[in-house]
C-alpha cells in the first residue's frame, strides 16, 4: 500500500510542475501585456488631453467658435478615420515580421505605412479645402461655416505629419517599445497649449489668428511629434537596428495589397462604430436638450473607460503577432487568454466603480444652478448605469478584435460591427418616437436608455 501511495505521489509531481509552469507563463504573459498596454493607453489619454486643451482655448473665443471647431473636427474625422485604419496595419504586420526574426519586413512595414499615409493624404485634403461648403450643405449658418473653414485651413498643414506619426507609433508598439511615443505626446501637451494660446490671442507681438491660430498650433505640434518620432526610430536603439530610413523610396506593391486587406476592414469597423454613436446622438437631439446633455456625459464616461480594453487589444495584437511569426500556437492561445483575463478584471472593477459613483460623476459635469440640473443628473446616472451593463462584454469584443488583428484576420470583427449596426440602428429609430419626453421630465419607462 505504501509503495502504491509513493508511486502515486511521485507520478503527481510532473502534473504539479506542469501546472505551476503554466501558471508562471500566464503570469508572465499578463505582465508583458500590461507592460505593453500601459504606455499605449497613456499615449491615447495624452492625445485626448491635447484635444481638450485646444477646445478649452477655443471656448474662450466664443460659443460659435466652439461649435465651428466641433463641426470641423467631424468633417475631418471622416477621412482620418479611414486613413488611420489602414495605417494601423503597420502594427500587426510588423509584429509578425519581428516574431519571425525578419528585420527587413519590419522595416518594409513601416516604410509602406509612411507611403500609404502619403497616398491617402491627397484625397483627404479635399475635406478641409471644401469645409465651408460642406458645413453650409449641412444647414448651418454662414458665420459658423466661415469659422469652421478657418480652423480647417489651420489644421490642414498637420494632417500628413499626424498620419506619419501614427505609423511610427504602431511600429514602436510592434517592436515592444511604445514608451518613446508616450514621451513625445506628453511633451506635446504643454507645447500645444502654449502655441494655441499665443496664436489665438496674439500675445508677445504675434498676430491674433483666432481659430486659424488654434488649427495652426495643432499643425505645428503634429509636425514636431513626427520629427521627434523619426529621430527616435533613426537614431535610438533598438529602433535604429531596423534601419527604417533605408530604401525609403521603394514602393512594395505586394505589401501594399496586404495593408489594404488587413487595414481596410479596420477602417470600416471604426467608421461604423463611430457612426453608430453619432446616430445615437442625433436621435437624442429629437428627444430634447436634457437628453442630449445626459447622453454626451454618459458617452464621455464610457469612451474614457473603453480606452483601457482598446489599448489592451492593441497590445494583444502585437503579442499574438510575435507568437504567429514564431509559429508558436501555444503562445498565441496564452497571449489571447491573458489579455481576455486582464480585460475582464479591469472592466469588472470599472463597472463596480462607475455604478457606485454614477450620481457623483454626473454632478461633476452639470452646473448645479441650472434650471434642469436635477433632471439632467438623474438621466445621466441612468444612462451611465445602462452603459456600465456592457463594459465587460465590450471589453471582451475589443480585445478579441485586437487578437484577430494580430492573426491578420480583420474581416470577422468588421462583419460583427456591421451586423450590430444593422440591428441597433433600426431598433434605436423604432424606439425613439416613444421616447419624445419633455426636457425636464423623467418618465419611469426611461425610453432614452433604450436608444443606447
Amino acid at each position: 500500500m505504501r509503495k502504491t501511495g509513493d508511486a502515486t505521489h511521485r507520478s503527481s509531481w510532473p502534473h504539479r510542475l506542469a501546472k505551476w509552469g503554466a501558471c508562471h507563463h500566464l503570469g508572465g504573459e499578463l505582465a508583458a501585456t500590461a507592460t505593453l498596454a500601459t504606455p499605449i493607453a497613456l499615449t491615447q489619454l495624452a492625445q485626448i488631453a491635447m484635444m481638450a486643451t485646444d477646445l478649452a482655448w477655443i471656448g474662450h473665443i466664443g460659443t460659435e467658435a466652439l461649435a465651428a471647431a466641433a463641426l470641423a473636427g467631424m468633417i475631418l474625422s471622416v477621412g482620418l478615420t479611414f486613413a488611420a485604419g489602414v495605417i494601423s496595419a503597420v502594427g500587426p504586420l510588423a509584429a509578425q515580421a519581428r516574431g519571425a526574426a525578419n528585420p527587413a519586413l519590419v522595416r518594409s512595414s513601416l516604410r509602406m505605412g509612411l507611403w500609404i499615409a502619403l497616398v491617402l493624404w491627397a484625397p483627404i485634403m479635399i475635406l478641409p479645402v471644401r469645409g465651408e461648403q460642406i458645413v453650409l450643405a449641412l444647414g448651418h449658418e454662414p458665420a459658423i461655416a466661415r469659422l469652421a473653414q478657418q480652423y480647417l485651413l489651420g489644421l490642414t498643414w498637420g494632417i500628413l505629419p499626424a498620419l506619419w506619426f501614427l505609423a511610427i507609433r504602431s511600429f514602436m508598439a510592434a517592436v515592444d517599445r511604445p514608451a518613446p511615443a508616450l514621451w513625445i505626446t506628453l511633451a506635446a501637451i504643454p507645447t500645444n497649449a502654449l502655441l494655441a494660446y499665443l496664436l489665438i490671442t496674439g500675445k508677445f507681438g504675434l498676430p491674433q489668428l483666432d481659430l486659424f491660430g488654434a488649427g495652426l498650433a495643432t499643425s505645428l505640434v503634429n509636425s514636431g511629434t513626427f520629427l521627434a518620432g523619426i529621430w527616435f526610430v533613426a537614431c535610438c536603439r533598438p529602433f535604429r537596428d531596423y534601419q527604417v530610413l533605408r530604401y525609403l523610396w521603394r514602393f512594395d506593391w505586394p505589401l501594399m495589397r496586404e495593408f489594404l486587406v488587413v487595414g481596410t476592414p479596420i477602417s470600416i469597423a471604426i467608421f461604423m462604430e463611430s457612426g453608430l454613436f453619432s446616430a445615437t446622438a442625433l436621435l437624442m437631439g429629437a428627444i430634447g436638450t436634457t437628453a442630449v446633455a445626459a447622453h454626451q456625459i454618459a458617452f464621455q464616461v464610457a469612451a474614457a473607460l473603453f480606452m483601457i480594453p482598446f489599448c489592451i487589444g492593441m497590445a494583444v495584437s502585437v503579442r499574438i503577432g510575435h507568437a504567429l511569426g514564431r509559429n508558436d500556437v501555444s503562445g498565441i492561445r496564452q497571449a489571447g487568454f491573458a489579455a481576455m483575463l486582464l480585460g475582464v478584471l479591469i472592466a469588472a472593477i470599472a463597472t463596480i466603480a462607475v455604478v457606485g459613483t454614477r450620481f457623483e460623476v454626473a454632478e461633476l459635469f452639470v452646473d448645479q444652478s441650472a434650471s434642469n440640473a436635477d433632471a439632467t443628473i438623474k438621466l445621466t446616472a441612468a444612462l451611465i448605469l445602462v452603459g456600465a451593463s456592457f463594459f465587460i462584454t465590450d471589453a471582451l469584443q475589443s480585445i478579441a478584435a485586437g487578437g484577430l488583428r494580430g492573426l491578420g484576420d480583420t474581416r470577422v470583427p468588421t462583419t460583427a460591427i456591421v451586423a450590430i449596426a444593422a440591428i441597433r440602428t433600426p431598433s434605436s429609430m423604432a424606439a425613439k418616437p416613444a421616447c419624445l419626453i419633455p426636457d425636464t421630465s423623467l418618465r419611469p419607462s426611461a425610453c432614452p436608455m433604450r436608444t443606447l
